[in-house]
């Protein structure tokens, strides 16, 4: 028997500890709903300079390698889930964008129709959210597709 009717469910990863318990969130309901774990992992473009509707990687040599790290990274992250949903058996379908994790996300979702967004997070507050900003915050302002968010608990 299916509890809920999510056949498309995206889980937006990081590789942070807080993506982990998404992830395992993510998997449990597409083993209840019987549907298909979408996991996206965005590069950020922040550290890129726009030239002439481009990204140049700037004058400094190292860029080109921070690039690479940051997409091998990405790649750890989309084979973590997986793996992991190889392991429980559900099918699991990666993609690697490109730019503000945010709006990259919320466009994906829709351009996909996807059926739900899980997102973990920090709860970052105050000053540590105001000069950090917060990719899921974002995401479930602007998301048209439900989003569930996943917090590590605090305390007992």
């Amino acid at each position: 028997m299916k509890i809920v009717d999510y056949k498309k469910i995206m889980i937006a990863t990081d590789g942070s500890d807080c993506s982990r318990l998404a992830i395992d969130k993510g998997i449990e309901l597409a083993r209840l709903s019987g549907g298909t774990v979408y996991a996206v992992h965005v590069i950020p473009t922040a550290y890129l300079f726009p030239i002439d509707g481009d990204y140049f990687m700037g004058m400094n040599p190292y860029w080109e390698s921070i690039h690479e790290a940051l997409k091998n990274q990405g790649q750890k992250a989309l084979d973590y889930i997986k793996d992991l949903g190889g392991v429980k058996g559900i099918n699991v379908e990666s993609t690697l964008l490109e730019g503000n994790p945010s709006e990259e996300l919320i466009q994906y979702a829709d351009r996909e129709k996807m059926d739900i967004i899980i997102i973990g997070t920090l709860g970052k507050t105050g000053l540590n959210r105001m000069l950090i900003g917060s990719v899921a915050g974002n995401v479930v302002r602007h998301s048209r597709v439900p989003v569930m968010i996943v917090r590590k608990k605090y305390g007992p």
